[in-house]
């Protein structure tokens, strides 16, 4: 395979790694890396979502105590299966958008400047709540949130569906907003990632599977480790900022990146491919 393909590889899965689980978009990154790299088409689209299964292991890999705790406590436990039970109820409602409109979705909003428009749109939803007067704060951990605080969880990520929105940024902001806890927000907001990703990857790997073939695996390969190893250091850092942090410095990332992305590409500095 090509070398400077899989040099590609390798920056798309750092880009993803360092970005998932952060408030700023994996996916918007991934389209305008790609774009940038000439990195385009179906078969692009599909690596894009594929590789968000590497940043998920390493998750999986950081959470795993509690992973463990709830799948062996799940027989006999009703605070595991309470918490299993949220995971999967927060988990449905993309599933369901997801099917009725991933494709158009795919189709006609993976776009650089819809990316750039709805980074300064989040930026701006952050902002708004980061300085809100502050609510009570209902929940402090994932174990204390009930299945309706799980449903509104899973609705906001929903606007994730929209490139540029960000999945944790939907799913950590709105918990906020909903009275969760910041650190509360950020590990549900881990959690629900897992059967999401894990969920958008294989499916996609199943549906475009005719774009793809076995020469294809050492690129996937490449961006799968590149992701996992990017997002391990990204989640552990991640952990340790929010405890004394707000998403600020995120949100006017977001807003001055998007500006940038629509300036260059309406003056024609940069060829923005999609």
């Amino acid at each position: 395979m090509d070398t400077l393909l899989l040099l590609k590889a390798a920056i798309m899965g750092v880009v993803e790694g360092l970005t998932e689980f952060l408030p700023i978009s994996s996916t918007g990154h991934l389209i305008l890396a790609g774009s940038l790299m000439g990195f385009v088409g179906g078969k692009a689209k599909v690596f894009e979502i594929a590789i968000q299964t590497g940043a998920i292991f390493a998750v999986i890999l950081v959470y795993w105590q509690k992973i463990r705790g709830t799948v062996v406590e799940m027989p006999t436990s009703t605070e595991a299966q309470k918490f299993a039970l949220n995971v999967f109820i927060g988990f449905l409602p993309a599933v369901v958008l997801a099917l009725l409109f991933g494709k158009y979705v795919q189709e006609h909003l993976f776009t650089p400047v819809i990316v750039a428009t709805t980074f300064i749109v989040g930026g701006f939803i952050i902002l708004w709540a980061e300085n809100r007067p502050a609510a009570a704060t209902r929940v402090l951990s994932v174990d204390d949130m009930t299945p309706v605080d799980a449903l509104k969880v899973g609705l906001v990520q929903c606007l994730a569906l929209i490139p540029g929105m960000s999945r944790s940024g939907s799913t950590i902001i709105g918990g906020m907003v909903m009275g969760l806890s910041r650190k509360a927000a950020t590990d549900f907001s881990f959690f629900l990632a897992m059967p999401t990703l894990i969920g958008a990857g294989v499916y996609s790997l199943y549906k475009d599977r005719a774009l793809l073939s076995m020469d294809d695996v050492p690129l996937f390969a490449v961006g799968l480790v590149f992701s996992f190893i990017s997002a391990w250091l990204c989640v552990r850092w991640l952990l340790r900022f929010i405890s004394t942090n707000s998403f600020v410095p995120f949100a006017w990332y977001r807003i001055v990146f998007g500006i940038v992305v629509l300036v260059t590409a309406y003056t024609g500095v940069v060829n923005w491919q999609h």
